[in-house]
């Protein structure tokens, strides 16, 4: 979609904001729903569903039991997966069937997480100083959650929507390979999660300094490529070292790529994203990404600086993750190898990526293998469907918060369902500090109001969409 369009419907939307009427909604549901939400958060954080030493089928099952207690029929409930270790699961709530599906999906591995790194342990839900603590807590249990704990309370309601819900909490997004529950299903169940579009994870909420500045809507991301650099040689005795050292032509390398950094530059979502960002940022910030929308590279040096998100945004970006190397203490290495993971802008091909990796790298010594055939999914359309209920639910908790539409710099299943005809929208409600993401890392967290207003908000947000005025 041309950047025009972008900007002519982003115009549009913040023209028309303060005019169109607002839901009287409520920043979080009641007591009961809350503690419904709460106790399937609890169940699913504590079920150790780690992409190698967990497993998803519990949490399925789990679920699955909820929904049958609820009233849902065993007909409307579907357990199975790739692996049986790795099983999804998919519910449809019915509707009228007016309007074509809508999918939620959420999935429900998690990162390994190691008890010696963390201050607490990960695999129980704790709550302390008004955060809630454990692996997936925000990558990706609350929102698996709060869909369970709010189709359950749709049925209580018998609410009646235009479309057919469906509810797809999946395996192994973490891990991906081929127990990858979206893969899965698309390839062997299509007619159970196909939709209209879909809501995800992606888009979240940002705070700065406890203020509530956008709450993001997600309509494409980068694509993730693996490389393996690999060095090896015939080794040797330790008590003769040569400079020939497998160790240090990899950490040579790896110096290297350190100091290095892909072009910046905007593309068609970041544009106007950042335009958007210019009308919320207070400070001399304000001016900057006023600029970076205009396609200043001095600015986009400024931003990019200033936080490690603005600059994942603007530019593909490779970071080692895994070492390997040598096979005793006393011998000089005969392998030394990285895992480098790379998050790429769509536009850029794997290939370039490949080949400014090797120029970076400049030894030979070094190999330089792509893991795997990654390839970048389409941008999401800005539908003004989704746009305006997103914005009519964010104005009813926030008064005042715009949505903003993003490119997020991670990866999601939203790619797999992208390429597969399925529009793909990422946003939860949840806000988080723009200086404390701690996804994937040591002692994940979100606030505990956060996740009962995401779980209010995505109440209305659904409801909007599925019953549309």
């Amino acid at each position: 979609m041309p950047n025009s369009k972008y900007f002519s419907l982003l115009l549009f939307f913040a023209a028309s904001f303060l005019a169109s009427p607002s839901l009287n909604g409520q920043s979080t549901r009641p007591d009961a729903e809350k503690k419904l939400a709460h106790d399937i958060y609890k169940e699913f954080i504590e079920i150790q569903s780690g992409f190698t030493t967990g497993s998803t089928t519990p949490v399925a099952e789990a679920a699955a039991a909820r929904l049958k207690a609820a009233g849902f029929s065993e007909s409307d409930i579907f357990l199975g997966g790739a692996n049986p270790r790795k099983a999804n699961l998919v519910v449809r709530y019915r509707g009228t069937g007016k309007l074509k599906p809508i999918l939620l999906l959420a999935h429900i591995d998690v990162v390994e997480a190691k008890r010696e790194d963390w201050s607490m342990d990960p695999f129980q839900l704790n709550e302390r100083d008004g955060y809630f603590y454990g692996r997936g807590t925000g990558d990706d249990k609350a929102q698996a959650a709060i869909w369970i704990a709010n189709l359950i309370q749709y049925k209580k309601e018998g609410f009646k929507p235009d479309r057919d819900i469906i509810v797809a909490l999946t395996a192994d997004e973490e891990g991906g390979g081929p127990f990858n529950g979206v893969d899965w299903l698309i390839a062997n169940h299509r007619d159970s999660i196909d939709a209209e579009f879909c809501l995800n994870e992606g888009g979240w909420g940002e705070m700065i300094n406890g203020k509530h500045v956008a709450n993001y809507l997600q309509v494409a991301e980068k694509y993730v490529v693996n490389f393996r650099f690999e060095v090896r040689n015939k080794g040797g005795h330790s008590s003769l070292p040569v400079a020939d050292n497998a160790i240090y032509h990899l950490a040579g390398g790896l110096q290297r790529l350190s100091q290095f950094g892909f072009p910046l530059k905007t593309n068609e979502v970041t544009k106007p994203y950042f335009q958007q960002m210019a009308n919320i940022e207070p400070g001399p910030l304000k001016q900057d990404l006023a600029a970076v929308a205009q396609g200043s590279q001095e600015a986009m040096q400024r931003v990019a600086a200033t936080s490690a998100a603005f600059n994942a945004t603007l530019r593909t970006t490779c970071v080692a993750t895994l070492l390997e190397g040598g096979h005793a203490m006393n011998a000089l290495p005969q392998l030394a190898a990285a895992t480098v993971n790379c998050r790429v802008l769509p536009e850029d091909s794997a290939d370039y990526v490949l080949t400014t990796l090797r120029e970076v790298v400049a030894d030979d010594q070094v190999s330089v293998k792509p893991l795997g055939q990654p390839e970048p999914g389409p941008v999401s359309p800005l539908r003004p469907d989704v746009l305006d209920a997103a914005r009519r639910a964010t104005e009813s908790h926030w008064h005042g918060v715009p949505v903003v539409p993003n490119m997020v710099m991670g990866a999601t299943d939203g790619k797999r369902l992208r390429m597969s005809g399925i529009p793909t929208y990422g946003i939860q409600g949840i806000f988080i500090d723009r200086d404390d993401v701690r996804f994937h890392g040591r002692d994940e967290r979100i606030m505990i109001d956060s996740f009962y207003e995401g779980q209010s908000f995505l109440f209305d947000l659904v409801k909007l969409l599925a019953k549309p005025n």
